[in-house]
């Protein structure tokens, strides 16, 4: 083997390495967040063929979802692994645009070139930055999609013509088509290739030169757009009908999170898988206008020294754009999450190179950076090994939100600590006005606990938010368990009448027939449940039960 494939087969293991040691305390971690909702996290996943798992706007991803459970069922290990290993991928064409743009900056790759690329690429590979979008299964939708982003780029750099090839441009529009069915937000990246020409082959004269890459660009973009705002117009999470966010206070609350990600990248403390961040509803307010000024300032002074340090002028442009389409004016729920610096984050490892390459920092201080930040990615890890790790440290960081007090008592629930679930639902009902799922989660915690009147009540509040047959049906469940027979099939029926298809109301009352010692009657309703569903295994273990009487 020549050399030079030794020198890369050496940066991939080391890098494998690496980023199996930091991730290793999360790489057994469970499903969480909408891991839930996407197929291998369903419990009757093994009803679903490959058409459905990839039919849906990001069908690669779904496609490596299904390879994931064909190899190894729902075991978790396996998908935390696969998305470690296209981090690893991805950090090495990292590796390759370092090595490039140092030497369009006029750098030699030897001396402080030999390492400096590796000091850049490290900074993606190991910053705990990083972690919400590579031990978040569902987040691979970030690391796939940029690894096919940035391979688009690598390939435009490393041509030696100013004008790239035919074939050099179908295959860039071949990876920005596989990144944007994976995840949307690569779609800014024609404007990367447009910066990328005017920084390093000549400004404008290099765009003249490379006006058939710009051309398809622009139809590409077109199309992604269209692509994009149909995608939108069906999300219930992002566009523009998100509730209680405007394009307006959405982009005033931005000019804050802008500064809010730099922090976490300057100094990586403190973050959180869902943060507590108020809305902007004005320019004025939070100090909105603060963070538009320094950002107004920031790409001014990029701009201004683009010739003196091209590199940190490149970089700063790539961050604010490649961070644009989450941080724009298109609304999200979520006002700020970890993940979304993973596009974006090549601006700040070209930044990280202009540092070395102007201020001639000995190779000691980039080695302990990394070192430290690969213990911190390390610890960020182990908050995502189990439910209650994650939510626990949520919470810790936004004592008065909701959502992770809810989520951190379900967790608890899930994992039989009754008791706990309990107390934690209570604070939940005191950050906000209790809905019928939080009260009918509190109910199953105080059933669990010992505690079957408090439960009862609290599915009677339920009822009264939400008369569904799925609340019906535990309110007869409760109400069998306290032997209260009648009233549990009077509810049972008032459930039947709601949703007749709802399974488990055939499931309860069948558990009271089998108390009033009606086994035929209660074999009929098990039936009937595994007619309505097949895979009701509450239903196949009563029937199984009736078998062996």
């Amino acid at each position: 083997m020549a050399p030079r494939n030794w020198y890369w087969v050496l940066a991939g293991l080391a890098a494998l390495l690496l980023a199996f040691i930091v991730y290793s305390p999360a790489l057994d971690g469970p499903f969480v967040l909408d891991d839930i909702y996407q197929y291998f996290g369903r419990s009757d996943v093994g009803r679903y063929g490959f058409y459905s798992w990839i039919a849906s706007s990001r069908p690669l991803l779904g496609a490596t979802f299904w390879v994931n459970y064909q190899l190894s069922g729902t075991a978790t290990g396996a998908y935390h692994a696969t998305n470690v290993v296209l981090h690893v991928i991805t950090s090495l064409v990292v590796l390759v645009l370092m090595r490039r743009l140092w030497r369009f900056a006029g750098g030699e790759l030897s001396g402080v070139g030999t390492w400096a690329p590796f000091f850049a690429a490290g900074l993606f590979l190991l910053h705990p930055i990083q972690v919400e979008s590579v031990a978040y299964v569902s987040s691979r939708s970030e690391v796939l999609s940029v690894l096919f982003a940035y391979s688009a780029l690598a390939l435009q750099l490393s041509s030696k013509d100013a004008a790239l090839s035919v074939v050099r441009i179908f295959a860039m529009l071949v990876c920005l088509g596989l990144a944007v069915l994976t995840k949307e937000h690569t779609a800014a990246m024609p404007a990367i290739f447009f910066l990328a020409d005017y920084f390093w082959r000549g400004g404008w004269q290099g765009i003249r030169a490379n006006w058939r890459l710009h051309g398809a660009m622009v139809l590409a973009g077109v199309a992604g757009l269209a692509f994009i705002a149909r995608t939108l117009s069906g999300a219930k999470s992002a566009g523009f009908s998100v509730k209680d966010l405007t394009p307006a206070t959405y982009l005033f609350t931005q000019f804050r999170m802008f500064w809010r990600y730099m922090r976490l990248l300057v100094l990586p403390v403190g973050m959180n898988v869902d943060p507590d961040i108020p809305v902007s509803q004005s320019i004025l307010d939070h100090g909105a206008v603060f963070g538009l000024i320094a950002l107004v300032a920031l790409l001014g002074g990029a701009w201004m020294l683009r010739r003196r340090a091209p590199l940190a002028a490149f970089g700063v442009a790539v961050f604010a754009v490649l961070l644009a389409p989450t941080s724009s004016f298109v609304p999200i729920a979520d006002v700020f999450a970890e993940r979304r610096a993973y596009l974006p984050f090549v601006g700040v490892c070209c930044v990280a190179l202009e540092a070395v390459r102007r201020w001639k920092i000995p190779a000691v201080v980039p080695a302990a950076i990394l070192a430290l930040l690969a213990f911190g990615t390390w610890q960020r890890s182990a908050v995502w090994a189990s439910e209650d790790a994650l939510w626990t440290d949520s919470v810790v960081g936004s004592p008065a939100k909701y959502r992770p007090r809810f989520q951190l008592a379900y967790a608890r629930y899930t994992a039989g600590r009754c008791a706990e679930a309990s107390h934690e639902f209570e604070v939940a009902s005191r950050l906000a006005k209790p809905d019928e799922v939080l009260l009918v989660d509190w109910a199953l915690a105080l059933d669990c606990e010992g505690k079957p009147s408090e439960a009862l009540g609290k599915l009677q509040q339920a009822g009264q938010l939400q008369s569904s047959a799925h609340v019906w049906s535990l309110i007869g469940m409760m109400q069998a368990k306290m032997n209260n027979l009648e009233s549990a099939l009077a509810s049972l029926g008032e459930a039947e009448a709601r949703d007749a298809s709802f399974a488990m109301t055939y499931v309860y009352r069948g558990n009271v027939y089998l108390l009033q010692g009606r086994q035929a009657d209660a074999k009929a309703q098990f039936q009937r449940a595994l007619q309505l569903e097949p895979g009701n295994s509450a239903a196949i273990q009563a029937m199984a039960s009736l078998g062996r009487q």
